[in-house]
């Protein structure tokens, strides 16, 4: 057992990745949390592990697309007024990103970690029965036009560019692969070899309840403040404090505070997400996750049910949530879907951690190489975990992640 002791903050999907890889370097970890495990973004995706992605979100054209959809009543993107300046710092950085020489870097850097995707979550869970939580079968995006599908153009390109193997499905090909949706698609594109979580909070649950049978340490604790010691990093709770040697913040959308403690300030904002749960036999209607490439959502099926999954809303960690506008997506996802029953079980949201450039904050600290950050993982968080989880045991080993962090550096605006 190493003599260093580990504290992480955030147990979600990053957090607990990360526990699991310096707790197999022989560190001592203690996995904190202000809440349960799993409680953020972590709980509530897709749950799909998409190797190879690489398309960020600043893509050339945005700023036209945005203005497109902010105009629609059932618009995958919101921004509440109150919150829209304080947005306006994020967004112009945004928009700069979507340059197609910042996109066609941004790609590159993304595909570096994405490509390893299915290697990080082979390493960590393949040799444990967490395993048997994750399912082939690859995942879809699907169009009903061969207009709305000649958008995706600039996607497609950068996949070419970056060698992200995919597959372009007819009518027919998407009836073969997915009978049981309607005959509206017509173009469709088809990454088979993705993968997916049958249930992301059971397995970011097992990850932690792993961490605990090899020894590691669970705390809720909920850190406002983080300060360097002459040898130990001390961390501030509403009502005590706690040390260790090294820290890694994997707070996902609420880093930014402590980064900033720390003389880091990350252009980090939140995406929030919504999901609703519906009580569909999933299995028998879809073989795998499908996104409506037209309305921008997915069907995802899971243990629990089917997963319907929407929205990119601008608002804050704070504001309350606002349900409506996943709900008015059940129409179109019962045109797209007719088996869909109407019976909705639970209905959530979440925030990702989101920079403007779509790559996550992974390494050191400036201050000090005693901390070390892994958030900012936006739609990719169970695609990134694992991978992101084993760099960061290899920065404190100090041995060489196989990957230039540069790209992904806080502070890189």
């Amino acid at each position: 057992m190493s003599d260093t002791s580990i504290a992480i903050v955030g147990a979600g999907i990053v957090g607990a990745s990360a526990a699991l890889a310096l707790q197999q370097d022989g560190h001592r970890v203690t996995l904190l949390d202000r809440e349960e495990p799993c409680a953020g973004a972590s709980f509530g995706n897709a749950g799909v592990i998409v190797n190879g992605s690489c398309a960020p979100t600043a893509m050339p054209g945005i700023a036209i697309d945005a203005l497109r959809m902010l105009a629609q009543p059932l618009s995958p993107l919101s921004v509440r007024p109150a919150y829209f300046p304080r947005f306006l710092p994020w967004l112009f950085r945004f928009l700069a990103e979507s340059r197609r020489e910042r996109v066609e870097q941004n790609a590159r850097h993304l595909h570096a970690l994405t490509n390893r995707a299915l290697e990080g979550w082979r390493r960590l869970t393949g040799d444990t029965e967490l395993s048997r939580l994750i399912e082939g079968g690859g995942w879809m995006k699907v169009y009903e036009t061969v207009k709305s599908f000649a958008a995706t153009k600039d996607d497609r390109a950068l996949m070419d560019e970056n060698g992200t193997p995919y597959e372009i499905l007819t009518a027919s090909d998407i009836q073969d692969l997915e009978p049981q949706l309607a005959p509206i698609f017509e173009r469709g594109i088809y990454q088979s070899d993705s993968m997916k979580l049958t249930n992301p909070d059971r397995m970011v649950r097992g990850m932690v309840d792993l961490l605990l049978d090899r020894g590691g340490n669970y705390k809720t604790f909920d850190v406002r403040s983080i300060r360097l010691g002459d040898d130990r990093i001390e961390l501030q709770g509403p009502r005590d404090t706690m040390s260790a040697d090294k820290v890694v913040i994997a707070a996902g959308a609420w880093s930014r505070p402590l980064c900033k403690q720390l003389g880091d300030n990350v252009a980090l904002d939140t995406e929030r997400g919504y999901h609703l749960m519906l009580s569909t036999d999933s299995s028998v209607l879809l073989s795998r996750p499908v996104m409506n490439g037209d309305s921008s959502f997915v069907l995802s099926p899971m243990e629990l049910g089917l997963r319907l999954t929407a929205q990119i809303e601008f608002a804050g960690l704070d504001a309350a949530p606002d349900y409506r506008r996943v709900r008015s997506l059940l129409p179109v996802a019962r045109r797209m879907l007719p088996g869909i029953d109407k019976a909705e079980t639970s209905v959530w949201m979440g925030c990702r951690p989101s920079l403007p450039d779509s790559l996550p904050v992974l390494g050191f600290a400036s201050a000090t190489n005693n901390v070390l950050y892994a958030f900012g993982h936006q739609h990719l968080g169970i695609t990134l975990g694992p991978i992101s989880g084993l760099i960061i045991a290899d920065l404190v080993a100090g041995r060489d992640p196989g990957i230039d962090l540069a790209p992904y550096r806080p502070d890189r605006f």
